[in-house]
């Protein structure tokens, strides 16, 4: 009986995720701080969880597509002509980070959509004054009306030319809709758009992925990054309805030169990303938490399903308590891997490793240069006079924005700034089938 059990463990897991990630509840931000935007990374203060890519339309104009599912769409029959309706607000306010984060532009767009227009998603498209030679950020703030819930998000890119990914656009082959995620699958077929100017050739450059785990906070270590050349070159002759796919995992770096190392880039990071539903897939990320010999043990198991059960229940001694931890992990895992992916995946991360051990931060503040995390600590009582007040500390983690050929989404760790970070003990806790906080003054005695 406790074997049955076992086996469905893993699968009760990715039926949650599936749940979390489509019905997520809504908490109200804490006011108090007005810079703090750490709810933009928090799953359950979100109701959407949208998509964006940007696309160069002229000069002086760059398109800001918005995806959204319309599971997370909320339609009401309370209007006047009594069908399912979403309201839905889209404000953007664009930041020129070329010059000390000035605002540049600014757009508003309200719609009521029924909910029969809908299939499987709905696309709005924003367009917004962005000049050539410039480094931007748009914050994009969603607001549905009916429920008056908002999620807030930043979008980063930079118009350097002709070259640019700005100027690609993608579609599916066979249906001819817009493709806004530059994260691809085997066997998925796509068109390669570049209308700026007439070419008759694209290049491909293949990187290999990068599948390195990053090094504890308070370990100093270079970062294993993507390697500046090409494994293959390839010469694709240009048409805009050929179809193109990516059978291989990796990085994919399409140019309309040659020798020029710009352009739209396309990533493969295998059938099983952003979710994890393999036990294949889902024995890698708990290198954060397992010995080198127990990760070992897993990648070379006859039944990784067996293995992968076999290790949570090490870890608790109880299909209940492991389903909870499962639950816990690879939620955290599914979020870091749609929060903090660039030209790896986001649990590889630096940001999705604190996400993962850690959880979602307390504190999160941004800028054009990084962004600073904070995860509170116990309570620490200072006494004024006759009275005793609670003083709050953080924990920080500080990252830094990274330039990088791939991706907007690169952030490196600064881990000079943080000595003490309580990794051997947010580890331990995981490993004695508990959920490390910070915030808890038993983890750290």
């Amino acid at each position: 009986m406790v074997e049955r059990f076992r086996h469905k463990i893993a699968l009760t897991a990715v039926i949650i995720l599936t749940v979390i990630l489509a019905t997520s509840c809504y908490v109200t931000q804490d006011s108090s701080d007005t810079k703090d935007l750490s709810y933009i990374y928090n799953p359950i203060k979100n109701v959407f969880s949208p998509y964006f890519s940007v696309f160069s339309e002229d000069a002086e104009t760059v398109i800001l597509s918005v995806r959204l599912r319309r599971g997370e769409i909320y339609f009401n029959e309370a209007n006047p002509e009594g069908v399912p309706m979403a309201s839905i607000l889209i404000s953007v306010r664009l930041f020129d980070n070329t010059q000390g984060g000035g605002l540049a532009d600014t757009a508003k767009l309200k719609f009521d959509l029924p909910r029969e227009q809908v299939t499987g998603e709905y696309v709005c498209r924003i367009p917004l004054k962005a000049y050539e030679g410039k480094s931007y950020s748009a914050e994009v703030k969603i607001i549905d009306l009916i429920r008056q819930r908002t999620v807030q998000s930043f979008v980063d890119f930079e118009r350097t030319g002709p070259y640019n990914r700005l100027n690609f656009k993608i579609r599916d082959h066979f249906s001819g809709n817009e493709i806004h995620a530059n994260t691809l699958r085997e066997g998925e077929f796509i068109n390669i758009l570049y209308p700026s100017r007439p070419v008759d050739t694209l290049w491909l450059f293949y990187y290999k992925a990068v599948n390195a785990i990053p090094p504890a906070p308070s370990v100093i270590l270079p970062e294993v990054t993507a390697t500046d050349e090409p494994d293959k070159i390839i010469p694709l002759p240009y048409s805009d309805t050929m179809p193109v796919m990516f059978p291989r995992q990796g990085i994919y770096l399409i140019s309309v030169d040659s020798t020029i190392r710009e352009g739209l880039t396309l990533f493969n990071f295998g059938s099983d990303h952003p979710s994890m539903s393999k036990p294949e897939t889902m024995i890698p990320p708990l290198a954060y938490i397992a010995t080198r010999e127990e990760m070992d043990s897993m990648r070379a198991a006859a039944k990784p399903k067996v293995a992968l059960d076999e290790f949570w229940l090490q870890r608790t001694g109880s299909i209940e308590r492991s389903k909870e931890l499962i639950r816990i992990y690879y939620n955290r895992t599914l979020f870091a891997n749609y929060y903090f992916t660039s030209y790896k995946a986001g649990w590889l991360t630096d940001r999705g490793m604190i996400y993962i051990i850690y959880g979602p931060p307390d504190k999160v503040y941004k800028n054009a240069e990084g962004e600073s995390w904070g995860y509170k600590k116990p309570p620490v009582k200072s006494r004024w006079g006759s009275r005793f007040t609670p003083e709050e500390k953080y924990l920080w983690f500080n990252f830094r924005k990274q330039k990088s050929l791939f991706t907007d989404n690169d952030y490196t760790l600064n881990r000079a700034t943080t000595p003490v970070s309580y990794w051997d003990i947010a580890v331990a806790r995981w490993r004695e089938g508990k959920v490390f906080r910070l915030d808890n003054p038993a983890e750290l005695q």
